[in-house]
This record gives C-alpha cells, sequence and structure tokens, in this order.
C-alpha cells in the first residue's frame, strides 16, 4: 500500500508473471501494477487468488462477469489453467486489476481493457 499527500491512499501490489499462459500479451518475468478495484470488467487482466493454491496469486483475463462471479481465462490457453479448469470464481478472490506493466523497461506500457 502506498500512501500519497493527504487521505488519500492507493492500493498497489506489484506481482511478477511466471509460465506461459497470458503469452503473447505478458511474457514470463513481465512485473505489473495491480490496482485494488471492485470495477471488474471482461478484456480486463486480473490478479486472483488461485483457487489451486489460496497463496498465490495469478494473473488472467476476465471472460465473462456476473453479480457475484467472474470466469477467467488465459490468453494462451494450451499453458493455463483456468475457469475452464476450476471454474467461476468469486469477485472476492479477485485482488485488482494489472494496469501498467513497469519491467523490463523496453516494454513499459498501460495495460488497456
Amino acid at each position: 500500500m502506498l500512501a500519497a499527500s493527504g487521505a488519500a491512499v492507493l492500493r498497489i501490489r506489484r506481482v511478477e508473471v511466471v509460465g506461459d499462459s497470458m503469452r503473447p500479451a505478458l511474457e514470463p518475468g513481465d512485473r505489473l501494477l495491480v490496482t485494488r478495484t471492485s470495477d471488474v470488467r471482461m478484456g480486463d487482466m486480473v490478479a486472483l487468488v488461485d483457487p489451486r493454491a489460496p497463496a498465490r496469486l495469478v494473473i488472467k483475463r476476465v471472460a465473462a462477469c456476473t453479480s457475484s462471479e467472474v470466469t477467467v481465462l488465459g490468453d494462451n490457453p494450451d499453458f493455463s489453467t483456468d475457469s475452464r479448469t476450476f471454474g467461476p470464481v468469486k469477485r472476492a478472490a479477485v485482488r485488482g486489476r494489472a494496469v501498467y506493466r513497469y519491467y523490463p523497461p523496453d516494454r513499459r506500457t498501460r495495460l488497456k481493457r
């Protein structure tokens, strides 16, 4: 958590991409800034609690949303364990939306929906 001047507080998490499930959009070793938000929409890349290993976060793309659940898929289906395996996840499992790739320097960019 980073504190800004005054009472404003930004909730930012840093995550590193491990594995090939989000190729070509994200490469292993990419480092991302994830902001906490409840506004999750189709197309967003989100960090969520891995239903198979709750101490771990995974990055996936939102494929569908309902009022209580989110379906997530990897961009590289042959290398992704996602909602096709573990089903939709509760919105509470989503820790935030990936908004910026800050490393490696030559791949720095804002991540769009």
